[in-house]
């Protein structure tokens, strides 16, 4: 029988997450995605056809279809130019959905005739149906309105949130509590992955499902939005937001200086275990530096989970 994994977030991260695991045999593969980002053409979009942000939808579909390296460029080719063209800006992959959720009648129809057009290995869930927008409270108390506005204040999040009413996707809820195992991350704690989580439905299933639950720790913090967080600050807000972490997953490789330097210059340095962490934590080769950056590898991430899913 095939094992269940959902993998819960969103942006760059959870895209290289399920680049590494789409290829392991014998699993059922689900991408649960948040819909709150409101910057760039997906802000442009959602604003004006109030559809869910499809950005990181789009990303997600390029990392699971089969023939990644062409439909890549083609998904994430960006019109460019200046004047009054209403696509200057876009991305062709926003713009394909948009015209699929048009054509079919809703969002979710077009994320699965993509899907089958590009041959996706999985299923990919948008957490919910609703324009969500996010809200950031600071340690001064300040609130931030919108996911591209929170990471450029200068301050703690005490915490993520959504004034209106969220509701989850039905597919989204069950997927989680079917699941055998569930992955959060990589990524942005606050605005990729805990915006799926504070939707009621969602965080609700996470505590009923039996499913192993493992967070794979981002490695390098971002600038303001965790700048000085170690790495049980990572899995301090993930709880504070109702996730439910069994086991944390760390690179276990020596970061370069030179590139450690390079990243500090744009307020960014590494995730420090401080040994603190109350969950277990397994420590594991998962970084790939050869573009002079902190990459997540994808096929060292499959390795790690192939080991995840004997337990």
């Amino acid at each position: 029988m095939k094992k269940k994994v959902v993998v819960i977030g969103g942006g760059h991260g959870q895209s290289t997450i399920l680049r590494g695991i789409k290829n392991i045999p014998d699993i059922d593969l689900s991408a649960i995605v948040t819909v709150a980002d409101d910057g760039g053409s997906t802000g442009r979009i959602r604003s004006l056809y109030q559809i869910p942000a499809m950005g990181d939808i789009r990303n997600v579909l390029v990392a699971l279809s089969e023939s990644e390296s062409f439909m890549k460029d083609l998904m994430n080719y960006r019109f460019e130019g200046e004047g009054d063209l209403d696509i200057v800006g876009h991305n062709l992959g926003n713009l394909i959905l948009l015209a699929l959720t048009n054509t079919t009648g809703s969002f979710m129809d077009a994320i699965l005739t993509l899907s089958k057009v590009l041959k996706v290995q999985g299923r990919i869930i948008p957490s919910s149906l609703d324009i969500l927008t996010l809200f950031a409270r600071m340690d001064d108390d300040t609130i931030v309105k919108g996911e591209a506005n929170i990471p450029s204040f200068n301050h703690h999040i005490k915490e993520v949130f959504y004034e209106q009413k969220a509701k989850a996707t039905p597919e989204a809820v069950k997927a989680i509590k079917e699941a055998d195992l569930i992955i959060y991350g990589i990524g942005s704690v606050y605005t990729s992955i805990i915006p799926n989580i504070i939707i009621p439905e969602i965080k609700e299933a996470l505590n009923q499902t039996k499913a192993l639950k493992v967070y794979f720790a981002n490695c390098m913090t971002q600038n303001n939005e965790t700048f000085d967080y170690d790495l049980k600050d990572h899995v301090q807000a993930l709880e504070d937001h109702g996730a439910k972490v069994d086991l944390v997953v760390k690179h276990s490789e020596v970061i370069p200086f030179y590139i450690q330097t390079r990243y500090l210059k744009e307020n960014s340095i590494e995730v420090r275990d401080k040994g603190d962490v109350r969950q277990e934590v397994i420590e594991t080769k998962l970084l790939d530096f050869s573009k002079n950056l902190v990459r997540h590898d994808p096929e060292k991430i499959a390795l790690v989970t192939k080991e995840l899913l004997k337990r």
